[in-house]
């Protein structure tokens, strides 16, 4: 179970696909690329329409401007060019008659013009009124309405008499776009003041045609004068709040080009002229949303294209993905079964790449490790299985070191007596099966069988493998020795006879220190224990016989699990090399080992028991010298 758990904690499990690692790069990238680019292409195209947007409305703004300027500017010559003809003609109505006509053919879009003495205008009335019969005839005006704007105007109409001249706006009054120019002029040897009333179209006309701009004419109180909006100039509106207009008042300079945001949040370019004649300003205005939207939607574009570049991309990448993770997905299941055990696998690299290469290198691997693994294995029939794994690792210290240890000693009762009435391959493939069974019992306990010594087992727990308790490895070596007694039982049944003999076994065990080391000469070499405790393990084996027991423990491992087992103590047997006699116990039962077959709760609960089991009669201890019967060679190495 700890293998298996051992190996789980290993395994690494794939958070983080290759393929997923190259998307998200490679997606950061192009995102990082394409969206850098895109706020740089974006900022300087941003900056080149903005300029070229001011350029072009600074421009548009000077050019309508220098029009009106020129429009008013002849509208008022030619007012005064005919107050001089009338003024230095005969004051016949024919003549008026004619000059007016003349002026009216040239000058279409007047609607009248009106003189004003100071004296009159006092009174309420003109001195000279022209009208433009056609002119009002085609837009249905009535001549009463010039009476209500110059009674509505009066301020202004003063103002001229004093050298002022000023445009206003008349559209209110005649419901049709319409201007009014007062000009002073000085005839008659006194101040006048002329009124021209006049259609805003040709105004208009100046502003050219734009989608995006806006021009418009505003007078110095903020009124506008004209407007391409219709509505605007019919509610007489003022833009004196407007934050164009009230930068351009508070700056004293001719014209500016501006950035502004007005009262609905929206942002705008503007710019303005100053006209001299009557303190007008020409204001031109586009709304920046209109010139940056081209910029926008080709931002849009590229963004949509940068997506789809992006899509592309994550497709192709996956695709090259595959052939580069499905190589290591490959190696990696290749590696899986190695690490279970399994040497025999078969890679074959498909790429001519780095990855090929290392689907080569792990192909030749896994045959070295093959090859080394049978080898090990060859081997470890020879020697030792945990020294070699242990040898291979470089885990074994040179030289002997001091360990305290279980040293465990079976043999096989009467082994030469059997052993004569067998051939020489059948007493072999006897021990074999004998053995296979035995030697399972101490690796599934983490014991290391040391030697076979013809048909014995020498075995020990602490070294090389040990629990890192003293206690724990004399408890698992009894286990072990049970689950022997078990096994045994399997293996004797259906057996009988001089062929198939009925195989009985005594097991000696002893804990104690021993010196563990690398022993033997320059040819060969062994791992092994050596020691008193090894001596008295062996002894305490030759024992069972006469005791008629089948395990046998000695004192020393009995304090060490004496909590864990029921034992029966046998009587004290003077051990050579010994000044006092030794306690010897029999094992009978572990009762909390139920994993361990013939054992537990189940499990014999006397001596008596264990010997009806095993099939051991019991001795006549009394006819028995236990000395005398205490072996008296030594086991060295």
């Amino acid at each position: 179970m700890a293998g298996k758990k051992d190996k789980k904690e290993k395994t690494i499990k794939v958070r983080f696909p290759i393929g997923a690692k190259l998307i998200v790069i490679v997606s950061f990238l192009i995102i990082f690329s394409l969206g850098s680019i895109t706020y740089l292409v974006n900022y300087f195209v941003s900056e080149d329409v903005r300029v070229t947007a001011e350029s072009n409305n600074l421009d548009a703004n000077t050019r309508s401007a220098t029009a009106i300027s020129s429009g008013l500017e002849t509208m008022r010559s030619n007012a005064l060019l005919l107050m001089d003809m009338l003024s230095n003609t005969s004051e016949s109505n024919s003549a008026e008659q004619n000059s007016s006509k003349q002026y009216f053919d040239r000058n279409e879009s007047i609607g009248a013009v009106l003189l004003f003495s100071q004296e009159k205008f006092s009174r309420g009335e003109d001195s000279l009124r022209l009208i433009n019969n056609k002119f009002f005839a085609q837009n249905e005006l009535d001549e009463e309405t010039i009476d209500s704007f110059v009674s509505t105007e009066r301020d202004v109409i003063e103002n001229a008499f004093n050298g002022e001249i000023a445009v206003l706006n008349a559209t209110p009054f005649f419901n049709i776009g319409m201007i009014a120019l007062t000009i002073p002029w000085q005839g008659n040897e006194e101040m006048n003041v002329i009124v021209v009333l006049s259609s805003s179209e040709f105004l208009t006309n100046s502003f050219g045609r734009s989608t995006t701009s806006a021009s418009y004419v505003v007078n110095n109180r903020g009124d506008v004068i004209v407007h391409p909006d219709f509505d605007i100039m019919l509610a007489n509106a003022n833009f004196l709040d407007s934050p164009l207009i009230m930068q351009m008042r508070s700056n004293n300079d001719e014209n500016r080009q501006v950035l502004f945001v007005d009262a609905d949040g929206k942002e705008y370019f503007g710019a303005y002229q100053k006209i001299a004649l009557g303190d007008l300003a020409v204001v031109t205005t586009v709304q920046s949303e209109i010139i940056f939207e081209n910029v926008r939607l080709t931002t849009k574009r590229n963004i949509y294209l940068g997506m789809a570049v992006l899509f592309i991309s994550i497709i192709f990448l996956w695709l090259w993905s595959l052939s580069l993770s499905r190589p290591i997905v490959r190696l990696t299941r290749a590696s899986k079964q190695i690490e279970d055990g399994d040497y025999e696998i078969k890679l074959k690299p498909k790429n001519h790449d780095e990855v090929g290469v290392l689907t080569q290198a792990f192909g030749r691997m896994s045959v070295g490790l093959a090859e080394r693994e049978r080898l090990q294995d060859s081997f470890s029939r020879f020697v030792n299985k945990t020294v070699v794994e242990k040898a291979a690792k470089g885990e074994l210290a040179l030289g002997g070191e001091t360990k305290t240890c279980t040293v465990f000693f079976s043999d096989i009762r009467s082994f030469t007596a059997i052993s004569e009435k067998l051939e020489p391959y059948e007493v072999v493939e006897f021990l074999n099966e004998y053995m296979s069974r035995m030697v399972d019992c101490v690796n599934k306990t983490h014991g290391s069988v040391d030697k076979y010594i013809g048909d014995a087992i020498m075995a020990v727990w602490g070294t090389p493998i040990t629990s890192g308790d003293a206690g724990m490895d004399a408890l698992r070596c009894v286990r072990a020795a049970l689950m022997m007694r078990h096994a045994l039982l399997e293996f004797n049944v259906g057996r009988g006879g001089d062929k198939k003999p009925i195989i009985k076994i005594g097991c000696g065990i002893n804990s104690g220190p021993v010196i563990a080391g690398q022993i033997g000469s320059n040819q060969k070499m062994e791992y092994t224990v050596i020691g008193d405790t090894v001596n008295f393990a062996s002894r305490t084996e030759s024992l069972n016989k006469p005791l008629g027991t089948d395990i046998l423990i000695t004192e020393n491992t009995y304090e060490l699990i004496k909590d864990y087992v029921v034992v029966e103590r046998m009587p004290s047997v003077t051990v050579k090399g010994k000044s006092k006699p030794v306690s010897l116990y029999a094992v009978v039962n572990m009762p909390y080992a139920e994993d361990i077959p013939g054992a537990g709760k189940n499990g014999p609960k006397t001596l008596a028991e264990v010997r009806k089991l095993v099939g051991m009669a019991a001795p006549d201890l009394g006819k028995v010298n236990l000395d005398e019967e205490e072996k008296k060679y030594k086991i060295q190495g």
